[in-house]
């Protein structure tokens, strides 16, 4: 087996629970307590990828935690520099972050132009599951080109949050 690092980044507004969505993936937990990140927080999480041509390989992922503020977004590129994937993220219980789900993507792909994309549409446990799945279905028409897939997750319950990561893995390995 072979043991690679690879950087990959969760980019979105204040507050969308990007923090939440790492804390989950690494550490299997949740706290509803909102502590908002400065500047940038760095975590690892070994993982084992099967790539397409059935050979596993070990992962260190070095996943980078952006502040989500606007007055960050001057320096935001010198974060991304490196990365070779995302994760853009948005509340869906509040559509001004939906809205801004397309800046995130310009941003991250001005850096890294050849870098994977998922969109991780969160909180999904705060909203009726008919306007989860219409959210979703809607995003797939506008995001469609440019990123490898969309996801309802919700970092309280963990819905598709593991698959979410393992699948970027996968894609950036």
């Amino acid at each position: 087996m072979v043991s690679i690092s690879k950087k990959m980044c969760l980019i979105g507004d204040f507050g969308v629970g990007k923090t939440s969505l790492i804390r989950r993936f690494v550490d299997g937990q949740f706290s509803d307590k909102y502590l908002s990140t400065v500047g940038v927080k760095i975590s690892r999480k070994n993982v084992t990828v099967v790539g397409q041509d059935a050979v596993s390989s070990d992962l260190q992922l070095l996943i980078w935690d952006l502040e989500g503020h606007t007055k960050f977004k001057v320096i935001a590129p010198s974060y991304l520099q490196g990365s070779k994937g995302a994760l853009v993220v948005a509340d869906v219980s509040r559509p001004e972050t939906l809205e801004r789900i397309i800046e995130h993507l310009d941003l991250f792909f001005s850096v890294s132009p050849q870098g994977c994309v998922i969109i991780a549409l969160n909180k999904i446990d705060l909203i009726e599951p008919e306007k989860a799945i219409k959210i979703l279905e809607d995003s797939k028409n506008i995001y469609h080109d440019q990123v490898l897939s969309i996801y309802n997750t919700s970092a309280k319950t963990g819905e598709e949050v593991d698959r979410m990561f393992e699948e970027l893995s996968k894609n950036m390995s």
